[in-house]
């Protein structure tokens, strides 16, 4: 059981429900940046504005870390996760180095049922990508990342797949808090290229459309050093 299992146990369904209506608000408030990174997200300000108690509060933020949008310091609290600038960067670099053995190991194991479920995942990532919801965009992100992470499973290699599900979560971290759309710039069907290029059997396209995929989604990156709003007028803003 973790954490917010555990916190969970402890409040009735009616907290429970308000404490996802808490975590709902300010997960739109980071992936929105209203709340830029570093922030602080004190339990009893959080409290007050919502009008809940701090064991309700800290529900919502242990759900939050849980996602990796908050991080929890032992004697200081919670806060807005803030990968740096070249953590960011970092990210993206190691991304580069590790999928083009992932497309070249997924080429040799690729099957027909796995285009087929690929290409049904395109078709969510198209769905989610006419919508222009918060919810969506986080929907689309997690899609995103989702398909990087099939490739992944059909390398056939455990330990790359454990590499790219860390890579990629921290990627949907960065996309979210530093992307200037707010989501992951596949909206030239940048997957459906590397997918046919497996299809079709040409392994340098399809290394050469990852590449230049992984290039677009960091040239959505907004690395400038950016002031936030405070937690308050953060949540009263939109």
């Amino acid at each position: 059981m973790n954490i917010a299992s555990k916190t969970a146990a402890v409040i009735d369904a009616n907290q429970e429900d308000r404490a996802r209506a808490i975590r709902d608000s300010l997960r739109d408030a980071i992936v929105d940046r209203r709340l830029a990174p570093g922030t602080k997200l004190s339990e009893a300000e959080v409290g007050t504005l919502f009008d809940v108690s701090r064991t309700v509060v800290r529900y919502a933020l242990q759900m939050l870390a849980f996602e990796g949008l908050v991080r929890t310091e032992r004697n200081r609290g919670a806060f807005v996760s803030n990968p740096s600038p070249e953590e960011a960067r970092q990210v993206f670099a190691s991304r580069r180095l590790i999928e083009p053995g992932i497309v070249s190991a997924a080429a040799e194991r690729i099957t027909a049922e796995d285009i087929a479920g690929f290409r049904l995942h395109l078709q969510e990532e198209a769905r989610h990508r006419v919508e222009r919801s918060t919810s969506a965009k986080r929907a689309e992100i997690k899609a995103s990342g989702d398909f990087h992470l099939m490739l992944a499973k059909v390398s056939g290699n455990a330990i790359l797949e454990k590499f790219m599900d860390e890579l990629v979560a921290r990627s949907s971290l960065v996309i979210a808090l530093y992307g200037r759309t707010g989501v992951s710039s596949c909206g030239h069907d940048e997957h459906a290229d590397i997918l046919d290029a497996l299809e079709s059997g040409d392994l340098a396209r399809a290394t050469h459309c990852m590449l230049h995929h992984i290039d677009h989604i960091e040239a959505d990156l907004d690395l400038r050093q950016q002031e936030g709003l405070t937690l308050r007028d953060a949540l009263s803003s939109h």
